[in-house]
């Protein structure tokens, strides 16, 4: 039996916006060319996967059947949440649709994360499709490359058949709690699961009754149309609104890990979108995007709805202006050199692999005083993003008009 990716498509997003009503969810945004479901999607292509099944909304089923098209997959189900219920209702209501047989395995992926070396996950989601039983469930722990306080971690220990037994999780530490943590070898927790459709009905049953049998009413009273089940609203918003990590995985003895050392991201901030346009630079720059000003260059890397994502190279010595903007936002990300940042009335010098956020109107300026260039990956975050928003309060080079 193949296994059934299930792909949960409902999540908005808003950490990228936090004061935008308008704005896109984090798996439909264009990077330059490519979205996270268009690239989630692609992955459940491998030959170890059935036809996949979205779990999504009304709101973005319009902009799903675009990506089915758009990668040709002809071959699909969607479940639609008839309202907001958090990814417990989600992930049990699909599970329960009876186009997946009761021993079935499925893959739970979201969305919007980025995966690189989709082999080695495959290989490791094979190699433990026959430890799949009708009550364990798998998660997929990614090697932590820092101690991050985005990420929730967990720790594991050794059981009967060389398993990861999960024995402890910790939700988002502080940076220092999370260098302990990584010190006892715990490993981001990736919010993907792996698991049997009759674990899912048993956990729930066991661990969230109420969830379980407004869930089982709801897809028993939903409508079946082009592919898409309309869950029945009466039912599902009788479910109680809960997180599948809270729900279940905080409750279910028998949680083990699939731990991974490959490059992964949920993209959930400007600086984890910075670092991906970093890595992948060289996929962006075009010679005509390059403008040199007296205080270095920058070059626009991509622009995309209501964001552009730039390159500043600040010589030896080089100040650029003192300004404010009115209309976008902007958050930095250090690659090289050691700037000088005024912030309003604040000044502090910073390193690389440090995040900066200038907010809407504030005054800021970037110096570098050393011998070394100094290179900042930026995101403008607006309505706005040309040179003409710029206000300037002091320039060293004689643009203050």
């Amino acid at each position: 039996m193949k296994i059934r990716p299930v792909i949960l498509c409902g999540g908005a997003g808003t950490r990228l916006w936090p004061n935008s009503k308008n704005h896109q969810a984090k798996q439909f945004i264009d990077f330059g060319n490519w979205t996270l479901l268009g690239k989630t999607l692609e992955r459940t292509k491998a030959s170890i996967y059935d036809s996949p099944i979205i779990s999504t909304n009304k709101k973005y089923l319009k902009q799903v059947k675009q990506h089915l098209k758009k990668n040709k997959i002809k071959k699909y189900k969607i479940v639609l949440e008839p309202a907001k219920r958090n990814t417990a209702p989600a992930i049990l209501s699909t599970a329960l649709i009876k186009d997946i047989p009761h021993d079935q395995p499925l893959m739970f992926f979201t969305a919007d994360h980025l995966i690189e070396k989709m082999s080695i996950f495959n290989k490791a989601i094979k190699k433990n499709k026959s430890n799949l039983t009708d009550q364990n469930i798998f998660i997929f722990g990614i090697k932590p490359t820092s101690p991050s306080s985005e990420y929730g971690y967990f720790v594991t220990k050794k059981i009967k058949g060389n398993i990861n037994k999960v024995t402890k999780f910790i939700e988002k530490p502080k940076e220092a709690k999370a260098k302990k943590v990584i010190k006892q070898k715990g490993y981001w927790n990736s919010g993907m699961f792996f698991l049997r459709k009759d674990s899912i009905i048993n956990n729930f049953e066991k661990h969230q009754p109420i969830i379980y049998k407004n869930c089982v009413n709801s897809v028993k009273k939903a409508k079946l149309k082009d592919n898409t089940y309309y869950l029945n609203k009466v039912s599902f918003i009788k479910a109680t609104a809960k997180s599948f990590d809270y729900a279940i995985l905080e409750k279910s003895k028998q949680i083990n890990a699939v731990k991974l050392d490959i490059p992964w991201s949920d993209l959930g901030s400007w600086k984890e979108i910075l670092k991906m346009y970093e890595r992948n630079k060289n996929k962006y720059i075009k010679k005509k995007n390059v403008f040199f000003r007296p205080w270095g260059r920058y070059t626009n890397l991509f622009e995309g709805k209501n964001f552009l994502i730039k390159e500043l190279f600040v010589k030896p010595k080089g100040i650029l202006s003192l300004q404010k903007h009115h209309h976008r936002a902007e958050h930095w990300l250090v690659t090289k050199g050691n700037p000088k940042i005024e912030l309003n009335k604040d000044s502090f010098v910073k390193k690389p692999n440090d995040h900066i956020f200038i907010p809407l109107e504030a005054i800021h300026r970037i110096q570098n005083p050393g011998k070394k260039p100094v290179k900042i990956f930026e995101a403008q975050v607006g309505s706005i993003l040309k040179e003409t928003d710029i206000v300037r309060f002091e320039d060293v080079y004689g643009r203050v008009k």
